[in-house]
């Protein structure tokens, strides 16, 4: 999608949705390291929670780095608020018995959805490994992969299960269709929808779509949407991820890294347009990283109709 697109869009917007339930939204957050981070954590909580999203959930971080906290989170938001939680879980550095033990717990808490994934190692001393950094290597008596630990989790309970998929293709995958392939071994293990790596060309989206739909992959595929707080973090987030920042993106935030204000209307901006030019696509899902904030995720839903029931 070029700027060109975006303007067109603007002067020819689809109708706002206003009707209730015309689209499903969901948040994700991660597990807070500081006092001051779970106060901003719980703000962002209790400002989207009114909007009624489908789940939260919450990260869980390299090597397992952020198991405890994740449980906290996720146990404790289902618990507040009343929206169901979901929790991820990677196959990195624990076996199947460790992963199983997590998984019943989470059962035992009431907690039914899970965001499966074979997750990343955390870097090495030398800066290599990590995401995109080609360093991973299954755990001995672990789950390889995410299409494995889908099995596995559907041997334990009837989870709601979702995956990552990659619309500009996994940085460590050989090829686009090893990358669909690995998808459909997913779904096909038993995941209930795929989730996607955030992106900011709309059409990269609406072509992987099509494309999992004709290789049988019937599951709801959601756009995960990065509202941008910080564009040079994005860009730099985008690049370990595979995910292309348009030229015409960077001309939008040039000159705006002190000035909040009018970057934060930007990005509200092209966020919105990125939805509704996805929704006028049959689009009615969408998964939005909060990175622990809640004001642009807030306004964008909004403008979407999608807004706390009022009384």
């Amino acid at each position: 999608m070029s700027l060109s697109d975006l303007m067109d869009a603007a002067a020819n917007p689809a109708p706002l949705i206003t009707a209730p339930g015309d689209l499903t939204v969901s948040f994700e957050f991660f597990p807070p390291k500081t006092e001051k981070m779970h106060e901003n954590l719980w703000t962002a909580i209790r400002r989207l929670a009114p909007l009624n999203p489908a789940f939260m959930s919450v990260t869980y971080g390299a090597g397992g780095s952020t198991r405890e906290r994740t449980h906290a989170t996720v146990t404790a938001i289902q618990a507040e608020t009343g929206i169901p939680a979901a929790a991820h879980l990677t196959c990195v550095a624990a076996t199947k018995e460790e992963i199983d033990e997590i998984a019943r717990s989470y059962w035992d808490a009431g907690i039914r959805h899970i965001v499966a994934l074979r997750g990343d190692p955390p870097p090495r001393a030398d800066g290599t490994g990590g995401l995109g950094g080609r360093g991973y290597e299954p755990h001995p008596g672990g789950y390889a992969y995410a299409a494995d630990l889908v099995a596995g989790l559907k041997r334990i309970g009837d989870f709601d299960i979702s995956v990552a998929c990659f619309p500009e293709v996994h940085p460590e995958a050989p090829s686009a269709q090893i990358d669909l392939d690995n998808l459909k071994r997913k779904v096909d293990a038993g995941a209930n929808r795929a989730i996607s790596q955030f992106f900011f060309d709309v059409d990269a989206f609406l072509r992987f779509r099509d494309k999992a739909a004709d290789a049988g992959i019937h599951v709801p595929m959601v756009p995960g949407i990065l509202p941008i707080l910080n564009f040079t973090k994005a860009a730099e987030m985008g690049e370990k991820c595979n995910t292309a920042i348009p030229v015409w993106m960077r001309d939008l935030f040039d000159g705006l890294d002190e000035a909040p204000e009018t970057r934060h209307l930007v990005a509200a901006t092209v966020a919105i347009e990125q939805c509704r030019y996805l929704e006028k696509h049959g689009v009615k899902q969408f998964h939005f990283y909060t990175m622990n904030r809640a004001d642009l995720t807030v306004a964008i839903c909004h403008m979407l109709g999608v807004r706390a029931a009022k009384g």
